[in-house]
């Protein structure tokens, strides 16, 4: 076992669209931290709170919207298999499906956290020195703000984790990535704020279960409730359904898809 993950690990690491993901999501959030931060303090319209919820707003964005980059490359490291017909090979090698799954999802964790700090750092890094800049305490000596960026980088990890089931339930990688990019982008935000607005907001809390939410609650900062748009579970419930759905759609994949013959 400890072979197959070591070896799905360098799968994963080797391929060059990874790296590219990983610089991809690094300038993104930098782009995104300067722009909240700078926000947060010159716009008065903002929705500003005290200080440390307004820098932990700003360090945490890798989670609340860069978690697509992780979750793409969890998909991938099942997909580009089916896609190029290399997953008979590696069963080959060790016939059972369950160890394969369990493997691939292991194997993903230390590519997540790789993904996790770059991008919380990247978040951290950029924000601190815009609040600097416009002469702002950045909180860096605040535990809340080491408190919530290590659980920044956990929550990008479970993310991996979380691709990685998703692409052993739909194995064709188009349709893998368009159901990632249509949910993280466009479906869960308004399922967000529409759960908070219908029957004047009582099923908010519905809307904390989704996993974008999840993923933010372990942070304790979210860019939607800072608009009275979600309310967040606890850190440890936010993990525990996060990771949830990660083995959920393992199961389901192995269960259903995994269950015919690859080649």
């Amino acid at each position: 076992m400890r072979a197959a993950i070591a070896m799905e690990t360098r799968k994963l690491a080797s391929t060059r669209l990874w790296w590219v993901l990983l610089l991809v999501m690094a300038g993104y959030m930098v782009f995104l931290a300067v722009l909240m931060a700078f926000t947060s303090v010159r716009c008065a319209q903002a929705p500003i709170g005290d200080a440390e919820s307004t820098a932990l707003g700003v360090y945490t964005l890798a989670t609340a919207l860069g978690y697509v980059f992780p979750a793409i490359v969890g998909t991938l490291s099942v997909t580009s298999e089916v896609r190029h017909r290399t997953l008979a090979q590696t069963l080959l090698a060790d016939p059972s499906r369950g160890r394969l799954v369990a493997a691939k999802m292991i194997g993903a964790v230390p590519v997540g956290l790789a993904l996790g700090v770059v991008g919380s750092l990247a978040c951290l890094g950029a924000g601190a020195a815009t609040f600097a800049v416009l002469d702002v305490d950045p909180l860096l000596g605040s535990p809340a703000v080491w408190r919530a960026v290590g659980l920044s980088v956990v929550a990008l990890t479970l993310w991996t984790m979380v691709g990685v089931g998703l692409g052993t339930v739909l194995t064709n990688q188009v349709a893998a990535l368009v159901v990632i990019l249509a949910f993280t982008q466009f479906v869960e935000p308004i399922l967000r704020g529409a759960l908070s607005l219908v029957l004047d907001g009582r099923l908010a809390g519905v809307a904390s279960y989704l996993p974008g939410a999840a993923g933010e609650a372990m942070t304790g900062a979210s860019v939607y409730a800072a608009f009275g748009m979600a309310e967040l579970l606890t850190w440890w419930q936010g993990a525990l359904v996060l990771a949830g759905y990660a083995i959920v759609l393992a199961l389901v994949g192995r269960l259903r898809t995994l269950r015919r013959d690859l080649t």
